[in-house]
């Protein structure tokens, strides 16, 4: 936002656009003042500054595969004192990381909107298959696949598999 401003407040003017941003301008000023004398900013910002510079270093050192933890590791090795947090911050920042193992991050999802491909083999998805029966009548099979701890045996098929066969009335 504050690059936004810097671009646009010849223009508009600082206190327009902070308004419209929903920003204080004193938050802007700071930063200009900051930007204009380097003397004024933070402590924290200062030596991030520097580290950012040695946590590149180590990373291109050792072929760019060390993650924050390596790269933490190899710092203090090297008698630069920084939190493993603040590594992993700064790299975070600087859009760093190490090699990964195993499957990689999944860049893309699926357009859940767009259509799936045809069904090839025309299956009918009812929640019933009704066979026609003389009489009329049809039959209705119905068929339940319960793990056998749940339930009795049922006439010593294991428990397993039960397929039931109801009379029920033509459907016009």
């Amino acid at each position: 936002m504050k690059d936004y401003i810097d671009r646009h407040r010849d223009d508009y003017g600082v206190e327009p656009i902070c308004r419209v941003l929903q920003m204080a301008p004193s938050c802007y000023w700071r930063h200009a003042a900051r930007q204009r004398n380097p003397q004024l900013r933070t402590a924290r910002a200062v030596r991030d500054e520097s580290l950012m510079a040695d946590i590149q270093r180590v990373w291109h050192a050792n072929w760019q595969v060390y993650g924050a933890d390596k790269v933490w590791l190899q710092m203090n090795r090297e008698g630069i004192r920084v939190a493993r947090c603040t590594v992993e911050r700064l790299m975070r920042t600087m859009g760093l990381q190490g090699a990964r193992r195993g499957k990689t991050v999944r860049t893309t999802m699926p357009d859940t909107s767009a259509p799936g491909p045809l069904d090839h083999v025309n299956r009918q998805f009812k929640a019933s298959l009704r066979i026609p029966r003389d009489g009329g009548h049809d039959s209705m099979l119905m068929a339940d696949s319960v793990p056998p701890s749940s339930r009795t045996p049922f006439h010593g098929d294991g428990g397993q598999h039960s397929i039931l066969k109801a009379d029920t009335p033509a459907v016009p």
